[in-house]
């Protein structure tokens, strides 16, 4: 089903299929407490805020909106870095042949480690934040990496990666052929390829940064927990090739077992490979190719990821297309609270979700779709803001100039 709107937000309806094998095996309570153990190891650890919206809430007329603010991870203003640090952990581990119980970072970055693994070279393909994740996690093992970026990445997010002792470089390709650039590299020159998608034979280190991401979601549902509420109603969950929404959504859904529950995938319409993979609705992957030129750089990707679509066709709801504006207005939402809400700086792939909410809340146009989602005043919605202003000079020509403004508010 597609539902087109004013300024091409977009809607399909998705019906859950019934098998959910792939995310109870992969995306549980157990293996994600294990991990989150694993990433409490490193010094840098220390869990993101989980900040109420009270007064947005009021304002939209729902139940409660919580916002997982990840600019505030491991000083690296992303949460990207959750996925390539366990991956890599997974990495050395296997080459080492040592059991899954004695991943750790003390363990990984001992001396005799090093000595045993020797020179170990790590490469990837990012918009910015993975990169700086796995660069970050190299440089704290000792060893290199070598990241490749798509054409039009920021100058602020290479030198980011570059800070870190990397070999960087902004290529003239978009993000699928930069992973496959980076793919061809590995291959020639024996170095280890931590991507953060999957394609047909190649999952498994995809897999494990998808299960890196279940630290952000364990600690959302723990100090949900904590607090005494009730749990959420909604999630809306960001996505690019499908790995951070397919690791979040796996998780709630194994955890919270609620037929009830409403989870939404929101991507740029640039972007949009799992809202038109969803439209087809044929047993088939589909792509969006060219340049994508949206501001959502974090998911700017064509391609989705096959191990990321696995989970997802068990746990979504629905998948939701949204031009840049909205990203750009949930950027000025956050950052401008109203009363008593706390401040929440996020980049233009993290507050993508608030801006639609604000939109699908506060017009009358939108009504069809607010009921097909059951979103209403007994609502309560989750957000991940994935990233801060990993790009400064964006971030104020958005937040400060009032650029990629909704069409009907530019004089």
């Amino acid at each position: 089903m597609k539902n087109t709107f004013e300024n091409s937000i977009q809607l399909a309806l998705w019906q859950r299929e019934t098998d959910h094998k792939i995310a109870s095996n992969l995306l549980n309570l157990e293996l994600a407490e294990a991990i989150k153990t694993y990433h409490a190891g490193f010094p840098q650890y220390g869990k993101t805020p989980l900040v109420s919206l009270n007064s947005l809430a009021t304002t939209l007329d729902v139940a409660h909106i919580w916002i997982k603010d990840e600019s505030h991870r491991f000083g690296l203003n992303a949460f990207k870095v959750l996925g390539g640090s366990y991956a890599v952990g997974r990495v050395i581990a296997k080459q080492l042949n040592l059991p899954e119980e004695r991943l750790s970072y003390k363990t990984i970055t001992a001396q005799e480690t090093k000595d045993a693994l020797g020179e170990m070279t790590f490469v990837t393909a990012t918009d910015g934040n993975h990169g700086r994740g796995i660069a970050w996690t190299a440089e704290a093992l000792g060893q290199k990496a070598v990241v490749y970026m798509p054409k039009g990445s920021s100058e602020e997010r290479l030198q980011n990666i570059k800070n870190h002792g990397a070999e960087a470089s902004i290529t003239n390709m978009n993000y699928d052929d930069a992973v496959r650039l980076a793919n061809q590299m590995a291959e020639e020159n024996g170095w280890l390829l931590v991507q953060d998608t999957a394609w047909t034979g190649y999952e498994e280190i995809p897999t494990w940064v998808m299960q890196g991401y279940m630290t952000m979601a364990l600690e959302a549902y723990q100090e949900i927990l904590e607090s005494g509420q009730k749990m959420p109603t909604h999630i809306f969950l960001q996505a690019g090739v499908g790995s951070m929404a397919a690791a979040v959504s796996g998780f709630f859904r194994n955890v919270l077992k609620s037929e009830d529950l409403k989870i939404i995938i929101v991507e740029p319409d640039q972007a949009d490979c799992l809202y038109q993979t969803a439209m087809a609705n044929d047993g088939t992957l589909h792509s969006v190719t060219d340049d994508m030129n949206t501001i959502m750089a974090g998911l700017a990707c064509g391609e989705p990821s096959t191990i990321g679509w696995a989970v997802l066709k068990s746990s979504v709801d629905a998948f939701i297309s949204c031009p840049d504006w909205t990203s750009a207005q949930g950027m000025r939402i956050l950052g401008n609270p109203s009363e008593s809400d706390q401040k929440v700086i996020s980049g233009e792939s993290g507050a993508v979700g608030i801006g639609l909410l604000s939109e699908l809340m506060s017009e009358s146009r939108y009504q069809e779709m607010r009921e097909s989602l059951n979103l209403n005043q007994n609502s309560r919605i989750l957000f991940f803001s994935t990233e801060g202003n990993t790009d400064k000079q964006a971030y104020r020509s958005i937040v400060w100039d009032g650029n990629y403004a909704k069409p009907s508010e530019r004089i």
